[in-house]
């Protein structure tokens, strides 16, 4: 990128040794990121007023819809909506961004339209405008000069992709028979990602680089603490370009899943076919890159993967918990592909966008908790997503195994070590591992064991549960510590814990009893 690099300094908490420390940001991303900062609560010049009428109308209109979409859907495309004066035969509703603009235009008009014919409004014409200039639509302007034509309009953009690069991709995608997506957890899209002043810069990012994978921003990195929801938005792109681009082939991998292979390749002289694998994608979603801090294979052979795909017009899209220049040992030569594209943060969510996230998980889930408790929750758990749904998870659980409504008073109680603020006292993952197979009853062999007895299984899938609740390991982590499995059997592993601990008070007990003597101890 032309324009050079600028000095500036990052988080303390994303430097080596808990140091400030500063990195070269490329001055395109910094004028990105400063314009997003000028321009974010900028309103449009447009001096434009309500009305009683249009705002009564939009309140009737909403309650219709807000039955007919998921509340994921409404709070991240209509609950910010606001209808603005216009005449009587017309309902202007003014959003938040050009991503929530083109959402309702392209996927949601037939279900406003008939949220008016049953309100009686039919025949009314519905206009939608973008208020203020946000992440999104800084993205937008500032975008490379070599890709100024991505400002239009995203439905527009797919439309002359699939015309103007036709006789270039067609063949390959013939040729190769692809299609494929590996590695994606279906439960991580855009509509479930809450949207808040956190993360909206990379979500506007990640959403950009999904609508036109390859041309705009390649690679885009995102950074940020564990459990804020980096790998979710990397799920997100990967399920957005299966679904818009069939054709193209998207892998999703852990770092220490793709060194596990590489090793596999190299042991069982097979790394011609790791290459192939790797290098003949359409999108790569490489997750936790820091994990290839002090392995010089592992980084030559990325960066030869990383050449290979850049070089076709790839896209890569990369997650760490710091940003490149606080990994070390990480080659300079990789540093500097990785400022190529876009580099940026996510940090914890506010009080606003937790409790966007209690709610948006309770709808997802069918579960009903009071407003009140679930504001107590949001204001007590703070660190990461991952904790605060696992307060949701606990507090749920209890109720649904004693039949009660929980209140403020009990969820205190329930709670109590997340309130504290206590931290897991340091130990190694084996030593955890070995602390939990002793509560649990059985031996550290026969967790990591085979067996499939139906109580060593109990455990086995309540360890890794418990595993992901304190630390900050990956899937294929846990998945290693537990003897080399198959990263998906801890997915598994979780999502049925989550679910058990609702109906069974034993393992509910069993769970709650270890996590708290982790936290206290």
């Amino acid at each position: 990128m032309a324009g050079g690099n600028i000095e500036t300094r990052i988080p303390q908490h994303f430097s080596p040794c808990g140091k400030p420390a500063t990195f070269a940001l490329p001055i395109e991303i910094l004028a990105i990121s400063q314009e997003l900062q000028k321009r974010t609560f900028e309103v449009s010049n447009e001096i434009v007023e309500t009305t009683p009428e249009h705002e009564q109308l939009w309140k009737a209109t909403s309650q219709v819809l807000r039955g007919q979409v998921s509340e994921a859907v409404w709070f991240s495309t209509f609950n910010d909506a606001v209808a603005v004066a216009d005449d009587k035969m017309s309902l202007r509703l003014r959003v938040p961004n050009t991503f929530v603009r083109d959402r309702i235009l392209t996927r949601y008009m037939s279900l406003v339209r008939g949220a008016l014919d049953e309100i009686g409004a039919s025949g009314r014409e519905l206009r939608v405008d973008v208020q203020t200039a946000t992440a999104f639509d800084v993205l937008e302007r500032l975008a490379p000069e070599s890709q100024q034509s991505l400002a239009e309009p995203l439905v527009v953009e797919r439309q002359k992709i699939s015309k103007s690069q036709q006789s270039e991709t067609q063949s390959a995608r013939v040729r190769n028979g692809k299609g494929a997506a590996v590695g994606l957890n279906p439960r991580y899209t855009f509509d479930a990602f809450v949207k808040g002043a956190s993360n909206q810069f990379s979500l506007a990012a990640a959403l950009r680089v999904a609508e036109t994978p390859g041309r705009s921003y390649n690679p885009l990195f995102i950074y940020g603490s564990a459990g804020l929801g980096k790998t979710h938005l990397l799920h997100a792109i990967g399920y957005y370009v299966h679904e818009h681009y069939p054709d193209l082939e998207v892998r999703y991998v852990s770092t220490e899943t793709f060194l596990n292979e590489y090793v596999d390749g190299i042991r069982n002289n097979t790394i011609a076919a790791f290459k192939r694998r790797y290098r003949e994608v359409d999108v790569l979603l490489i997750d936790d890159i820091q994990f290839m801090e002090g392995k010089e294979g592992l980084q030559e052979e990325f960066f030869h993967t990383f050449n290979s795909l850049h070089g076709a017009n790839k896209q890569i899209v990369i997650s760490s918990d710091r940003v490149p220049d606080a990994i070390p040992t990480l080659e300079d030569r990789l540093r500097g592909r990785f400022r190529w594209g876009l580099i940026t943060d996510i940090q914890p969510p506010d009080m606003e966008t937790r409790l966007a996230i209690l709610r948006n998980k309770t709808e997802r889930d069918g579960t009903t908790i009071s407003s009140d408790v679930l504001e107590f929750i949001a204001s007590n758990v703070t660190s990461n997503i991952r904790e605060l749904e696992g307060a949701l998870i606990r507090t749920v659980a209890y109720a649904s195994l004693n039949k009660i409504v929980v209140d403020v008073e009990l969820a205190k109680t329930l709670l109590t070590d997340l309130m504290t603020k206590n931290a897991v006292k340091p130990r190694t993952d084996e030593q955890l591992l070995a602390e939990i197979a002793e509560f649990v009853g059985f031996s550290v062999e026969e967790i990591k064991g085979k067996s499939r007895q139906r109580p060593l299984v109990t455990a086995r899938q309540t360890a890794m549960y418990v595993v992901r609740e304190l630390t900050d390991l990956s899937y294929p982590a846990i998945a290693r510590l537990f003897g080399g499995r198959d990263h998906t059997t801890v997915i598994h592993a979780v999502e049925k814990t989550q679910r058990v601990i609702k109906e069974r008070k034993q393992v509910y007990e069993q769970v709650t009893a270890l996590i708290k003597k982790f936290k206290t101890s």
